[in-house]
């Protein structure tokens, strides 16, 4: 299979050659292995070297024989070390699969290496002083966004059609805004962020267990058919999980052909911050797309408080640093980065009360949304507040911030994202639209808890009126 060949197909339908032996999981893999190394010296968007032999995986599941990466957020793939993209932790590797790997596997996904991500992914940029800056392949001045930045660099330029990554506050939506992809953070619930079983990791780290259930397990794609796929291999309760979301009533490919009905849309680009021309535009004109296909559109947006956004995002920040200060293996302070610092600094320092009153603003928030949906089915808004940003505009080791500095100073780049971490709200960034420089512009579509497959219809009703499938990035693997 050449590398061309290879990268022109999404996940199902590597897939359904595999399956149809029109081509082996070994060739693919091979092509897979030869496009990771033809891309990844420009993009700087793996940890270590490719993975040989790859782990193992399920090979009769739905998605058998594809590749995927898997994101230094923690220890995600057992006996594979780990850094969260920091200087700072040596030694951590992980003890055993995180839940969701443990479906990655299940499902029949190959995974071939580790994608970068800020340290601690404690940013929307992808610059750890580890690894150095994550460079977008549609323009390598330009930055990938965070915290996922490394599995969406790689999905974006076909090097593999699925990438793992997790959200705390934007962290999928973000870089799928940034490289042009499909970037889906599920319900509260939905998908599972815990380790698959009682050991942990042998060195520490944190997992999706952090953040009084404000992050989220889950990965980024090209296609929405691909987004479904893989919501469908990984989504469902495991026993002692502390959150879990209802079962939808078929299976999510089945919601990409579902009439959703006439929907009560809400449109909205207002963040309290400077918003890109360009960007508010795609989003409104997606939109006006779905007023042509058929739904209501009115201009409304949850009555949040920023204040309380912030406040909450305390408790994923917080809890974060606590996991570290936790870990067997603990992070040199020395070799931290200046926020970073800070965040393991208050985190050691906060009292109760500091974290009751970071609950009581989750609260307001979860009310405040769950208000608006009530009244509509579906919220319109740019992703992020602007075009991908030149390499280091986001200050990312900048000394002297406290972590709500910090958090206000990411939310100018990202504020549309997220009050959702929060109120626990399925949201999805779609690609549809790109600036006049070329640059991926996304569209975030949220809805009510547990809807996932309303997102999904209408991500594909989109899809099929906006493609966006042939906008291929310079940088590819198919080139």
């Amino acid at each position: 299979m050449h590398v061309y060949e290879y990268a022109a197909h999404d996940a199902v339908g590597l897939a359904t050659l595999i399956r149809q032996w029109d081509v082996t999981a070994a060739e693919v893999e091979a092509a897979a292995r030869r496009a990771l190394d033809a891309v990844n010296p420009d993009l700087n968007a793996l940890t270590l070297p490719v993975f040989d032999p790859a782990p193992d995986a399920d090979p009769s599941g739905p998605l058998a024989g594809v590749p995927m990466v898997v994101k230094d957020s923690g220890p995600v793939v057992r006996g594979i070390p780990f850094t969260l993209g920091s200087r700072a932790l040596r030694g951590a590797v992980a003890g055993c699969d995180l839940e969701v790997m443990r479906r990655f596997r299940a499902a029949g996904l190959v995974a071939l290496g580790q994608s970068t991500a800020p340290e601690l992914g404690l940013n929307f940029a992808t610059e750890s002083r580890r690894y150095g800056a994550t460079r977008n392949p549609w323009n390598l001045d330009r930055g990938v966004g965070g915290s996922s930045g490394g599995s969406a660099a790689l999905v974006a330029a076909g090097a593999v059609p699925i990438g793992h990554g997790n959200d705390g506050a934007g962290s999928l939506r973000v870089p799928a805004s940034c490289c042009g992809l499909v970037g889906l953070k599920p319900s509260r619930g939905r998908v599972p962020v815990g380790p698959s079983g009682s050991s942990g990791s042998s060195g520490g780290g944190v997992t999706g267990e952090v953040g009084f259930g404000q992050v989220y397990e889950f990965g980024l794609t090209r296609t929405v058919r691909d987004c479904a796929a893989l919501l469908d291999a990984v989504s469902g309760p495991i026993i002692g999980e502390k959150y879990a979301a209802a079962p939808p009533a078929v299976p999510y490919p089945t919601s990409l052909s579902t009439d959703p009905g006439r929907l009560r849309v809400a449109v909205s680009t207002l963040a309290g911050v400077p918003v890109d021309a360009q960007v508010a535009d795609a989003a409104i004109t997606a939109a006006r797309v779905l007023e042509w296909i058929g739904h209501d559109i009115t201009e409304a947006a949850p009555a949040v408080c920023e204040d309380d956004v912030v406040e909450a995002c305390l408790l994923t920040a917080y809890s974060t640093g606590a996991a570290m200060l936790r870990a067997p293996i603990r992070p040199n302070p020395d070799l931290l980065e200046s926020v970073s610092r800070v965040v393991l600094q208050e985190a050691a320092a906060a009292r109760m009360p500091d974290v009751a009153a970071a609950i009581d603003a989750q609260g307001r928030v979860t009310r405040a949304v769950g208000d608006f949906f009530a009244r509509h089915d579906l919220l319109v808004t740019p992703t992020v507040a602007q075009l991908p940003p030149p390499h280091g505009t986001l200050d990312y080791d900048a000394a002297g911030h406290t972590v709500r500095s910090w958090i206000r100073r990411i939310l100018e780049f990202g504020p549309f994202t997220a009050a959702y971490n929060v109120s626990g709200n399925p949201a999805i960034s779609l690609p549809l639209a790109q600036s006049r420089e070329g640059l991926p512009i996304g569209v975030q579509l949220v809805a009510a808890p547990g809807r996932e497959d309303l997102l999904l219809a209408v991500a594909a009703q989109l899809e099929q009126a906006v493609p966006w499938r042939d906008r291929v990035p310079p940088l590819s693997a198919d080139r």
